[in-house]
């Protein structure tokens, strides 16, 4: 499944506007915009544009528009998400700054994941890990970031059958989230590499070890109220349960995994949820039931194929249309070359030139000094 578009949390902006007959400042307010994220992306989505619209820091922006990103992936709208990451791509080329930077790449490599571009989000977190090495050991900061791309990682390993080396990245980039000191701040991406370790268990035949870890995802969405992240662990512990035959159990599960994600409107977890309904209600025999959800769960496929179709012919006319921008820059860079070429040519031959008559003036004065003397 792909649920990395939960892994982004971004960092807080500064700044205050009035609300509620008090001033809210802007870091406020994108704290409460990063905890709606899943929850109420819509909501993530109207803050964000209305800090946007006084920002005039190119740093701050560029965190708007990634957190802008964040929650249209979380809408599985891929058209806007990625609208959002080529205005931010824009405002990258004129900034310095490695923490910027890092999560922009990284942020990047995330939607090329959910469009299934495995070999392109690779190659963008290895620009990402560029900048981080720039950072100074022992920052927070370089945990944080560094655990998110080990996260993307395994998330394309695990996509591509590779539980084995999916599972070291996860643990890997649970290690590095241990390692910031504010708790707080990992626990919508501890629940998601929990939940992610638990299907790498699952897909390894080893159910005794993937319900704890779900068990344990469930536990760090509860305690930031991330209902759509607990919707999804409790998915797989239903998955589970399937697997021990407890199917009433699954429902049970699944039925309350649905009420929890309605909030998100997230299509691969409703597409998940109604798939496994509609396994455990094929195995007790209820045809009606399983027809229905089995319909559901098409009905949701299709759309979000539909969806993230459209996001791959619109990235592939941004890469098109970023290889046409290197392709005129190269093209001026020579056109620029040429003209100073040109000019430095035109320039050293009039040196030559003038030296040239300089020489045969100097030589006819020493001829006629010479005939001179001659005659004398």
């Amino acid at each position: 499944m792909k649920l990395i578009s939960r892994i982004i949390l971004l960092t807080v902006l500064l700044c205050q506007v009035p609300s509620f007959g008090q001033k809210i400042s802007d870091d406020s307010l994108l704290k409460k915009a990063n905890q709606e994220i899943y929850n109420n992306p819509d909501n993530a989505i109207r803050i964000g544009k209305k800090l946007l619209q006084k920002e005039k820091d190119i740093n701050k922006s560029i965190k708007i528009y990634l957190l802008l990103s964040t929650a249209e992936i979380a809408k599985r709208n891929f058209d806007e998400s990625l609208r959002h990451i080529l205005t931010a791509r824009e405002l990258v080329r004129k900034t310095n700054d490695p923490k910027v930077q890092s999560s922009f790449f990284i942020s990047t490599a995330v939607l090329f994941q959910q469009m299934e571009l495995y070999s392109k989000s690779l190659e963008t977190l290895d620009e990402a890990d560029e900048y981080l090495a720039k950072l100074p050991d022992g920052l927070p900061y370089k945990y944080f970031e560094t655990a998110r791309s080990y996260a993307l990682r395994g998330m394309i390993y695990k996509s591509q059958s590779n539980p084995e080396i999916a599972l070291q990245e996860f643990l890997i980039a649970v290690n590095n989230f241990e390692k910031v000191k504010d708790k707080k701040t990992t626990y919508f991406n501890q629940s998601i590499m929990y939940y992610n370790i638990g299907y790498c268990y699952l897909n390894l035949n080893q159910p005794e070890n993937a319900e704890p870890a779900f068990i344990r995802s469930r536990d760090f969405a509860d305690l930031i109220k991330a209902k759509s992240l607990e919707a999804f662990a409790l998915k797989g512990m239903a998955e589970v349960q399937k697997q021990k035959h407890q199917n009433q159990v699954a429902l049970e599960l699944l039925i309350k995994a649905q009420e929890l994600g309605k909030e998100s409107g997230d299509l691969t977890l409703n597409e998940g949820i109604y798939k496994e309904m509609a396994d455990n209600y094929l195995a007790m025999g209820e045809q009606n039931k399983y027809q229905i959800y089995s319909r559901k769960y098409i009905e949701n496929q299709f759309k979000r194929e539909q969806s993230e179709l459209s996001s791959i012919n619109n990235a592939i006319d941004a890469h098109n249309i970023e290889t046409q921008r290197k392709s005129n820059e190269v093209t001026t860079h020579y056109d620029n070359f040429i003209i100073v070429s040109v000019i430095t040519g035109f320039i050293i031959l009039a040196l030559i030139v003038i030296m040239i008559l300089k020489t045969r003036k100097r030589n006819k004065n020493y001829k006629k000094k010479i005939q001179q003397l001659l005659r004398s």
